[in-house]
């Protein structure tokens, strides 16, 4: 038996958070506790924890600190108000059944506890790390998190070290901002005009990357560290490599030309999953998509659907193919880019679109941020988490 809790509870800097595993004493949670016991390291010394001198709670616990303590004051936090607490976090566990008492003598509790060093108030760390504690066995006990709840949350919520939330495509439609204009001051203007939404991506246009290189990614994420940035590389050749160099410089997307060879394509799209990106099929002045697609073994994420600035009077758009995409890779998200416009983004979501991709009509607008909210209006969707309340985790 081994099994794992994890639980934050509080407010800095007296916050409490606790990693555990609870286990049988002849498992593996026994020969880490024994090794945990006996192995001492330098600012990091394992106690036992006592309800006080004298009385060990049960099951037996160890505690191994997480932050150096780094003299006397620091020792005083851990061998007080946390070893207090987490002990009688456990024998509360037994008293209520949450662990089960005839297993109290069978089993064993590793207890990693967080102390902030500029933490005061002893009255706030032992309430902190008592009810961290108990939430932590009682989520142990019961097996959460389960698989439904960890991929029904994972792309909903914030880190709170990270400071902000990583975006993931999983609630189409989405309007993406092509920032074309080669120019810096341009480009800082859109990043801090454009109001915050979970469903806007950025996209680095071509000719900006051709200009500053892959480093204006960077320099996207100076002025707006939460940006999703799309590397619109258009690969033609060598797509792992093109992946592997949108990855270095923190982009979300990579963008490959669907008039590359198959094996260009897939080669960027298998690098891409490799290292954390999404894939784009860019299929302008291609004129058959689905073709493309049917030759692939993989599969992108995003195909989108693109007529050029230069085909504009002479071209139309291809949004009628869009369910032939989808049929073809069920599985990918479809952008249509080229002549996006207020009065005709209900065409493009109707024909079956995920991704609308507007640059000139935002970038160049002397409102940017209105001309945003417009757009984002017409999609018709709400913030991820807009109506939720969030309360346990």
């Amino acid at each position: 038996m081994l099994l794992v809790g994890e639980a934050l509870i509080g407010e800095e800097p007296e916050l409490a958070h606790i990693d555990l595993m609870i286990g049988d004493k002849e498992g593996p949670v026994g020969e880490a506790f024994a090794s945990g016991l006996s192995t001492l390291s330098m600012g990091h010394t394992p106690l036992l924890a006592v309800v006080r001198p004298n009385l060990l709670t049960k099951p037996a616990t160890l505690i191994v600190p997480k932050v150096s303590i780094r003299g006397m004051q620091d020792a005083a936090k851990v061998f007080g108000p946390a070893q207090s607490a987490v002990a009688l976090a456990v024998a509360d566990c037994l008293q209520e059944g949450i662990i089960p008492r005839e297993k109290a003598e069978q089993l064993v509790v590793v207890v990693s506890v967080f102390i902030h060093p500029e933490a005061s108030d002893f009255n706030k760390l032992y309430h902190y790390n008592y009810g961290a504690t108990k939430l932590a066995i009682t989520r142990a006990m019961e097996g959460f998190p389960d698989v439904d709840t960890v991929l029904d949350e994972k792309d909903r919520d914030v880190h709170p070290v990270m400071g902000h939330r990583v975006m993931r495509l999983t609630h189409p439609p989405y309007l993406q901002i092509a920032i074309d204009i080669p120019e810096l001051t341009a480009v800082e203007r859109v990043l801090r005009e454009v109001p915050h939404s979970d469903h806007v991506l950025f996209e680095a246009g071509t000719p900006l990357i051709k200009r500053y290189g892959l480093e204006v990614v960077q320099r996207m994420r100076k002025v707006r560290e939460d940006a999703f940035v799309v590397a619109d590389l258009k690969t033609l050749d060598t797509g792992n490599l093109e992946a592997r160099l949108a990855a270095d410089a923190t982009a979300d997307v990579v963008v490959v030309s669907g008039l590359a060879p198959l094996h260009t394509i897939e080669s960027t799209i298998k690098e891409a999953k490799k290292t954390g990106l999404y894939s784009s099929i860019d299929m302008l002045n291609v004129s058959d998509p689905v073709g493309v697609l049917e030759g692939l073994s993989l599969k992108p994420d995003i195909v989108e659907l693109h007529r050029a600035i230069d085909a504009e009077g002479t071209q139309s758009h291809a949004w009628d193919r869009i369910a032939e995409v989808k049929a073809v890779s069920p599985s990918s998200l479809v952008a249509v880019a080229g002549g996006v416009r207020e009065d005709n983004v209900q065409d493009a979501l109707d024909a079956g679109a995920d991704i609308l991709g507007v640059g000139r009509a935002i970038t160049r607008s002397k409102d940017i941020k209105g001309t945003t909210e417009a757009f984002l209006a017409a999609l018709n969707v709400s913030e991820i988490d807009q109506f939720r309340v969030k309360t346990d985790f």
